[in-house]
Order: C-alpha cells, then structure tokens, then sequence
C-alpha cells in the first residue's frame, strides 16, 4: 500500500467546506423542522398564484406590492379561513369526546348489536373496540395540538409568500441555474413539483370539498345526527383511497339501523354509495385531467405521516412531502445510476405529462 499518496489541499478544503455546510444545514434543519409545513405552504400557495402574479405586473402593469397585497389577501380568504373555520369546528365538537371516550364506545355498542342481532357479525367485539377506541383517542389529541402551531405556520408561510411573489421570476431563475441536475432534468423536476403541488393543494381539497358538501346535505335530509360535522368528517375520509368516504357515511347509516330508522338508513346507504360515491368517479376524472392525479398509495401514507406533522393540514402537507421525495429519487437514480434507462418512481397515477417550466 502506498502510504506517499496526497490528497490535493484544493479537494480538503473543498471537502471541510461541504462538511461544514452540511453540519450547519442539519442543525438548522433540526431547529426548523417545526417550520416545514409553512415552507410547503409557501411554495404551494406560490405555485397556485404566480401565473396571476405574472399577468397582474406584467400585462396590467400593477406595482408588484399592489399585486401582491392582492393576492395574498385573496388567497387568505379563499384559502386560510376556509380551514380555520373546519379547523375551529371539529375543534369545538371533538373536545368533549376526548374528555368523554365513552361516547365513541356507546355509538359502538349500538351499532355492534345490531349488527350481531342482524347478521350475527362480532366485528366491534370488545378488544376491537379497546383499540380503536385507544386509537382514536391518541390520534386526535396529537392532532389537535400540533393543528395549535399552525397560527405560526400560517405567518411564516405568508412572509415568504411575500418574499417569492416580490421576487417572482427570479427565484425561478436562480432554481434553473442551480438544481444539480441536468438541463433536461431541471426543467422535469419544476414540472413534476407544479404538477405534484397542483394535484395536492388543489385536487385532493376540491374533491374533499365537494364530497363533504353532498355529505352534508344528504345527512340533513336523511336525519342524521349533526350533519355539518360528519360532512366535515365524509369530506376528510376522501384523502383516505379505497375505502373513502364509506369510512363516514357506513356507520351513520348502520347507527340509523340500529335506531330502528329503516328508511332513513337506506335513503343513506343510496346516498353514500349514488350520490357522494358517483361524484367521486366523475369530479376526479375531471381533475385527473386537469392537474393530474396522485397515487393512492402516497395518499394513504401521506396522510399518516402529514397527520403526525403537521395536524390537519397533514392531509395535504404530507403527500405532498411524499411526492417531492419520490421525485427526488427519480431524479438521482436518471442522473446517477444509469442515464441510458428511464427510471419510472410510482408518483402519479395514469401517464406522465410533458416536460415544462416553471415560466410557462
């Protein structure tokens, strides 16, 4: 082994460098982590808003505070209150089952009977009902605490949201020059982040949105209780694939059984599975074309994992992170691997799109 081998100080330096770099982007990573969900937000609300931001200052000649004073304003009202009016609400009726888990078990106990009275089925048996009652109990506490730091969440997403409309263009650039991959490959990565955000941020709130509308409206109908809740409820168990939104709208109608209301739980088995079922194949259709489609398995473990982060804003938040990191992987494994070989990560459901820019 030859031990007179030296190593060019050019490539120590240049290797301490990148050492310390890293060593200070992991403690400010560390520091931040809570922050994640307002970068994401940032970026979301930056990509939904930019093409506005585009023909505002640079067909309508506004001033670029004026445009996006605007914008911003418009996307709070549109956007943020929605949320915080669903947030407030499931708030408001969910404390009382966390200081009271036995109202979870009661409405277990009657749907139980009658479905062991009916169709002999022990599926809500006792330790089955132990641990989703524990799970549940769990889950929902974390996610209302974590849905506390969203106050700061939204601000820091807001600040820069500022800071990426005022400087529109040129943070694009700068993203264009800089990405370590190639030039085919940058403008692949940009596209697949818009179309990764879109189909998030845009497409999973619309059809939840929607799904929880035509929930509410046919719980009013159909006399179930509290219909503006399990709206809310119906519209989040649309971000969950598979299962959807039968997740909701099942038990209600198997409690409507139970009470001896045969009527109204067959008016909500046809709503569930006509109205609100059917207006899933048709609005995501139109979405998929539109702004594509996220896979389902990002989805349900985006779900899981943006739940734990970010609270109810994981719903959108963690497939999103999910997506981005996939994206990431792809990308290396084209760059590195082998360029020769189109290396296809699972992100979208249905055939990639063409290749664009982030200034289309």
């Amino acid at each position: 082994m030859d031990f007179n081998i030296k190593i060019p100080a050019n490539k120590v330096r240049q290797v301490l460098f990148l050492a310390s770099i890293l060593a200070l982007g992991l403690i400010l990573y560390l520091q931040m982590t809570f922050m994640l969900g307002a970068f994401l937000g940032a970026t979301a609300l930056y990509m939904l808003l930019r093409k506005m931001m585009y023909k505002l200052v640079y067909e309508k000649h506004w001033k670029k505070w004026i445009a996006a004073s605007l914008l911003m304003l418009l996307s709070f009202i549109v956007i943020v209150l929605p949320f915080a009016w669903i947030g407030y609400i499931l708030a408001d009726k969910i404390t009382p089952i966390i200081h009271n888990p036995e109202i979870i078990t009661k409405t277990a106990d009657k749907i139980q009977d009658y479905l062991n009275q009916r169709f002999g089925m022990d599926i809500l048996s006792e330790p089955n009902l132990a641990k989703i009652t524990n799970a549940i109990s769990n889950l929902i506490p974390k996610v209302l605490s974590s849905t506390a730091n969203t106050l700061v969440n939204v601000v820091v997403a807001y600040f820069l949201l500022w800071f990426l409309l005022m400087n529109a263009g040129n943070v694009e650039r700068w993203l264009q020059r800089n990405l370590p991959f190639q030039p085919d490959n940058r403008k692949k990565v940009i596209q697949e982040v818009k179309e990764s955000v879109m189909s998030n941020a845009v497409g999973l709130p619309i059809m939840g949105a929607i799904q929880g509308a035509l929930a509410v409206l046919g719980y009013w109908m159909f006399d179930a209780p509290d219909p503006l809740l399990w709206g809310i409820v119906t519209g989040i168990c649309s971000f969950i694939p598979f299962v959807g939104t039968m997740a909701a709208w099942v038990p209600i109608a198997l409690l409507s059984f139970a009470a001896g209301d045969t009527s109204n739980g067959l008016a909500q088995v046809a709503w569930g599975l006509i109205v609100i079922g059917g207006s899933d194949n048709v609005f995501r259709m139109i979405l998929q074309k539109r702004i594509g489609n996220i896979h389902p398995m990002i989805t349900v473990f985006g779900v899981i994992i943006g739940l734990n982060m970010f609270g109810f804003l994981g719903l959108i938040f963690g497939p999103l992170l999910i997506s981005l990191f996939l994206l990431l992987v792809k990308i290396y494994l084209n760059e590195f691997v082998d360029k020769s070989v189109h290396v296809d990560v699972i992100t979208h459901r249905g055939e990639d799109k063409d290749e664009g820019t982030l200034t289309d």
